[in-house]
């Protein structure tokens, strides 16, 4: 139906444009200006049909395919701006549209103002959609966190937090079970990074931002933790990795991340470094060579024979001779372990 509608929108206005312009020919030879109208217009009837039916086609494939992709990974804050947009594109078209609709031919300026009034709506949704938190906040519908801004004084903070640490969300979990406690400082440009992948036109990114910021919002409401967001206080630092470990090496804080690199490189400056997953990898259950562990297999292994599965902990298990055990639960006799930079591994075969 919609493709109909469409097609016979794009028509009329073909039509009309068709007619219009074939009232300014001048053939060289007498020709009723009637009959060129009517040729102008039939051509222009044609164009419409086959423009509007392959507009109406595309149209409704976007039209199926936008719930999917857009709607089960929207939340509330992006369909109620979508939505406050949609009606700001319907009447910022209207508007527009009030002139055309005055000043040419009726044939001609409804279907154009049609046209302008849906373009805008749909393009009013999408932006909207897309700075909906900026929107909201403004609005005072989503007022941000209550947190004082504060410079590096006689204080010494107990812990300075990256993104990476806020996206991962496993020093929610931490703070939560009393392993990190006091004063957590969180630097702005740390928010700005978060804020600027919430705002993000890719959806991945997008995710990734809104939880880093709902995992330091939680944070906020956690016992015996204050977080407190902190003031550029290197802003002759353009680098965010080098800010974090300016700040601190100068606060003496525990810097938070789970970025390798960064770790890496803070460690070298004397600065202490807590990662939330490797400590998550010390924290499991220490398997010994000789042990039985019950592994659910789940897949072929890269060896011929072998079979993988997992423990509950993660621990990944390569399980010689278990290829044809895939789907099964068994019992495994650990052989061997090693660790590698994804953490631990264990060797084993069938008990």
């Amino acid at each position: 139906m919609i493709v109909e509608a469409l097609r016979l929108l794009v028509t009329l206005l073909m039509t009309a444009l068709g007619y219009s312009l074939g009232g300014r020919i001048n053939p060289s030879i007498e020709v009723d200006p009637g009959t060129v109208r009517l040729i102008s217009a039939l051509i222009g009837a044609g164009v419409g049909y086959v423009a509007g039916g392959l507009f109406g086609r595309g149209f409704r494939q976007r039209l199926e395919v936008l719930p999917q992709r857009f709607l089960p990974q929207a939340d509330g804050q992006e369909l109620f701006a979508g939505a406050f947009g949609l009606i700001v594109g319907v009447v910022l078209g209207g508007a527009l549209s009030a002139p055309i609709i005055a000043l040419v031919p009726g044939t001609i300026a409804w279907p154009l103002a049609a046209l302008i009034v849906l373009s805008l709506a749909l393009v009013g949704a999408r932006l909207f959609a897309m700075r909906s938190h900026d929107l909201l906040t403004v609005a005072g519908l989503r007022p941000r966190a209550p947190l004082v801004a504060r410079r590096i004084g006689d204080e010494e903070p107990s812990y300075l937090v990256d993104s990476s640490a806020a996206i991962d969300g496993r020093i929610l979990e931490l703070a939560r079970m009393g392993l990190i406690e006091g004063r957590v400082w969180l630097p702005g440009f740390v928010i700005d990074e978060l804020q600027g992948l919430a705002d993000s036109a890719e959806k991945s990114r997008r995710r990734r931002g809104r939880r880093g910021l709902e995992i330091l919002d939680a944070l906020r409401s956690t016992a015996h933790v204050e977080v407190v967001v902190l003031d550029d206080a290197v802003p002759e630092v353009e680098d965010v990795d080098a800010k974090l470990i300016v700040v601190a090496e100068r606060s003496g804080a525990q810097l938070l991340t789970t970025d390798t690199h960064l770790a890496k490189a803070a460690e070298l400056r004397g600065v202490r470094v807590l990662n939330p997953a490797g400590l998550g990898e010390k924290l499991k259950v220490a398997v010994a060579v000789g042990e039985i562990v019950t592994v659910a297999v789940s897949k072929p292994g890269s060896g011929e024979g072998q079979g993988v599965g997992y423990l509950d902990d993660g621990t990944m298990v390569v399980i010689d001779g278990a290829s044809d055990r895939i789907g099964a639960e068994i019992d495994v006799e650990v052989t061997a372990t090693t660790r590698t930079a994804i953490g631990r591994m264990l060797f084993g075969r069938p008990a």
